[in-house]
């Protein structure tokens, strides 16, 4: 299947590109870049002929290329919608991206978009695909902790000197709220899938130091409180200011999970302590990438089921909008099953 890769930033070229050569049932046919220069590097080293070489200008012209299956949307967030919409616009299947987008309105009408046009959309959730987070899905449904009763997870990294103008990510308009929508979507998306359920509460507190120019428009640390129907607890942090962290913990009633790190591009470790402690090692996490194309690429050839799909991405979104509701109100607030703020 060929995609379209729409945007050629750091993780596009340094971390998502090169794995197509794992992928059993994708390929690259094109790029789109606003950048001339880099359009032509790029694509000599790929060896993309030079008629798949679009600009953001020229995008609609995509519509006819028939060696383009699908697009991979790999924008700033604030982008994903408007480039989703044109490619379901231009015929073609969706992969976008995690956030899906900056509101839970724009993600409906991707979604809607999507249906219009008899395509496909799929949101870019490697997790789901990472051998180890995999593991720890089956070992928490099989109850290899005991009953779930508390979860923690962080998310951080320390922001270097930059402004908006300078940095996609210091943005609000192309990033949110910034580090719950980049970093600590990776935890709250563990507090689901760890518990297999849906929260029914949440608290949370947002932090901006004054004066710095790195947080003038997103906020510096995000962390909030979720609790589920079974009882469970998970208590998420994530930060632009702070050392690196990236760790899942999930404690029961007869064990204790622990991935650190846990959801990294490479490198995951994860053990099981109590009754049935152990540790595991389920193989390479780079196949995480690969796993997801070629996932994509069998929804569209074989019609199967999509497992991070669009609805997927909405949910998160609606819970994002309610930690920066609770975090603006100062108070808990009761969510209703699919993540949207109970009236």
């Amino acid at each position: 299947m060929g995609f379209a890769i729409v945007g050629l930033g750091d993780y596009a070229l340094k971390q998502m590109m090169p794995r197509f050569a794992q992928s059993r049932r994708a390929h690259i046919a094109a790029l789109v870049s606003g950048n001339a220069d880099k359009l032509g590097q790029v694509g000599d080293a790929y060896g993309i002929p030079r008629n798949a070489r679009y600009s953001y200008e020229d995008f609609g012209k995509i519509a006819s290329d028939r060696r383009i299956d699908a697009v991979y949307i790999v924008l700033p967030s604030g982008l994903h919608a408007e480039w989703a919409v044109r490619a379901f616009a231009a015929g073609k299947h969706v992969l976008c991206e995690k956030p899906m987008a900056l509101s839970s309105a724009e993600c409906e009408h991707m979604i809607a978009a999507g249906r219009r046009a008899g395509r496909k959309l799929m949101i870019a959730y490697r997790s789901h695909f990472e051998p180890h987070n995999r593991k720890a899905m089956e070992l928490m449904s099989q109850g290899a902790a005991g009953r779930v009763r508390m979860l923690h997870s962080v998310q951080s990294y320390r922001m270097g000197p930059t402004t908006p103008r300078e940095n996609w990510r210091a943005s609000r308009a192309l990033a949110g709220g910034g580090p719950l929508e980049d970093l600590g979507i990776y935890g709250l998306q563990a507090a689901l899938y760890l518990t297999g359920e849906m929260p029914e509460t949440v608290s949370a507190t947002v932090f901006r130091p004054e004066g710095d120019p790195r947080f003038a428009e997103i906020y510096a640390s995000v962390a909030s409180q979720l609790r589920f129907p079974s009882g469970a607890m998970a208590q998420l942090a994530t930060s632009y200011d702070s050392a690196g962290a990236n760790f899942a913990e999930v404690r029961g009633t007869s064990g204790t999970l622990i991935m650190d790190p846990a959801t990294n591009y490479s490198g995951q470790k994860m053990r099981l302590e109590g009754r049935d402690g152990r540790a595991f090692d389920m193989g390479d996490p780079t196949l995480q990438f690969a796993g997801q194309l070629d996932h994509f690429a069998d929804a569209i050839r074989d019609n199967s089921p999509i497992r991070t799909p669009g609805e997927m991405g909405l949910r998160d979104l609606r819970l994002i909008e309610a930690i920066y509701a609770s975090a603006a109100a100062d108070r808990a607030i009761r969510l209703n099953g699919d993540g949207s703020l109970r009236s």
